[in-house]
């Protein structure tokens, strides 16, 4: 049974907009690809779950009269686009076949586990699929799914097109999603039906994802690094802009807008290398993506930072605990107004956008042929350079300067984290801990003051509640006086001393 590659893109969409996405010109005008149909999947594993521990999956499926075996293996799926391995063949006499599989790895360890497969999960969904054919040479199949994922007596709704590509070039998906996307609340998505039945039946709940370790290779052209880079971000954005949608957890727009200022430093760092469209257009459409996102962010930070150790003390008096409700009572209804954001106006069309971008990113010969260790090296150069200068600006201790300087210091460490294979890993991995700290210690000092501002005007005339915002600013003016004297004698070791990177 020869192996074969599935190259699909992947997108979700609201069961609402099911009609409207029928209705499309692209899908209501194309050829059918046979009759629409219901597909009944159970997904196999072993009692310890050690196909989804290599990231294999085996699977049976009912269509109609036709039982079919599937085995597939791992897939990296970047902005909703995925590859993967594939295996399908006939399943008879509800048995596993799997000696027909030609790669050596997967059927021996297929058939060491084989007695101990039992079913872990099912979905059932009808699919209708149809032929869209753009231009000569070019083949795509659209299939619509909407049903459920269904483990351990729990159900979560399925709703889905898949545009799977069977002639043309992988663009191709990302040109026919964008068009669909014009109208429609298409959003890619990067995990497998698979991997949601795995959550589904562990009954694990939703976490915020946080961004993972680089992957750089010293052969890499800064191009090719910066496309890595951008859809390691772009997969945090996505995965936790889904959990904002469905979770009230503040940390999912923590780290949804972690990955959106990630991308953006990513974009400054590797300007340099990149063509001038393209950062202008990225420049705008990340910001306008992040916008609206930080008020409840932020008021989280406020109680959590601020009022809460006034609270916690007992000694807080009735204008201070009017403040904090007030607080609590205007983060929730921005928490509230972020998901309805969310829920209205999904960024799926910027994402699409963004992988097709990135995917169409090209060298020019000059860039191609640069050492990314020597790139590596002279922009976190300038990096420091620039953050020693806000470092000069803040030497008065405004508060406008101090922010400043500790948004250099974040795009440096962020600059850092993204070439630390590149680098001495111990000494680099020391030095970003140390700008983290002071980051954090300018962070506090920053917070004290918007909050000080804040409840300033909160309290408006009113004298309790005046009384209650001059005392939590008196609570935190020890601390804030201690740190403000102490941060910039730390940091300036750090910004002038030896940097890890250099020669």
């Amino acid at each position: 049974m020869p192996m074969s590659h599935e190259i699909e893109l992947k997108l979700t969409l609201p069961p609402k907009a099911l009609a409207a996405l029928r209705r499309h010109p692209l899908i209501a005008e194309a050829p059918r690809e046979g009759r629409a149909c219901t597909l009944e999947n159970t997904y196999f594993d072993t009692p310890e779950l050690e196909l989804r521990e290599r990231r294999m999956a085996v699977r049976t499926r009912k269509a109609g009269n036709r039982w079919l075996q599937t085995v597939k293996c791992a897939a990296e799926s970047a902005g909703g686009l995925s590859s993967r391995p594939e295996w399908e063949q006939p399943y008879a006499n509800g048995a596993f076949d799997f000696s027909g599989i030609d790669r050596e790895d997967v059927r021996q360890r297929l058939e060491a586990l084989q007695p101990r497969l039992v079913p872990v999960f099912s979905t059932h969904f009808k699919r209708e699929t149809v032929v869209l054919a753009p231009r000569e040479g070019v083949k795509v199949l659209a299939m619509i799914d909407h049903g459920n994922i269904e483990a351990n007596g729990q159900s979560r709704p399925l709703c889905e097109l898949e545009l799977e590509l069977v002639e043309g070039a992988p663009t191709e998906l990302y040109a026919l999603a964008l068009q669909l996307a014009e109208n429609l609340p298409l959003t890619p998505e990067n995990v497998s039906k698979a991997e949601r039945g795995y959550h589904l039946f562990s009954n694990h709940a939703l976490r915020p994802a946080k961004a993972r370790p680089s992957r750089l290779q010293p052969e890499m052209s800064p191009v090719d690094a910066f496309r890595i880079i951008g859809f390691d971000c772009l997969s945090l954005w996505q995965a936790n802009e889904a959990g904002a949608r469905e979770s009230d957890n503040p940390e999912f727009i923590h780290q949804l807008r972690v990955a959106l200022r990630r991308l953006r430093s990513a974009l400054r760092l590797f300007c340099p290398a990149l063509p001038p469209a393209f950062v202008a257009r990225w420049s705008d459409g990340l910001k306008e993506a992040a916008d609206g996102l930080g008020a409840a962010r932020d008021l989280d930070v406020m109680l959590d930072e601020i009022l809460s150790p006034v609270a916690e003390s007992g000694l807080a008096d009735e204008g201070t605990l009017r403040l904090i409700s007030m607080a609590v009572d205007r983060r929730d209804r921005e928490k509230a107004a972020t998901r309805e954001q969310l829920l209205a106006a999904s960024h799926g069309r910027q994402m699409l956008a963004l992988a097709a971008d990135l995917y169409g990113l090209q060298s020019d010969a000059l860039v191609k042929s640069a050492n990314l260790t020597t790139f590596a090296r002279l922009q976190l150069t300038q990096l420091r350079k620039k953050a020693r200068k806000r470092f000069a600006a803040a030497a008065e201790l405004h508060p406008e300067q101090l922010h400043e300087l500790r948004v250099s210091l974040k795009r440096l460490r962020y600059g850092i984290e993204f070439l630390l294979p590149l680098l001495p890993e111990k000494a680099t991995v020391r030095y970003a801990n140390e700008l983290a700290d002071i980051q954090e210690t300018l962070g506090y000092i920053n917070d004290e003051v918007v909050a000080r501002s804040r409840l300033k005007a909160w309290a408006g005339k009113d004298p309790e509640l005046r009384g209650g915002a001059a005392f939590v600013a008196g609570w935190h003016a020890p601390k804030i006086a201690r740190l403000r004297k102490s941060v910039l004698p730390a940091l300036e070791p750090i910004l002038w001393g030896k940097a890890p990177w250099t020669r």
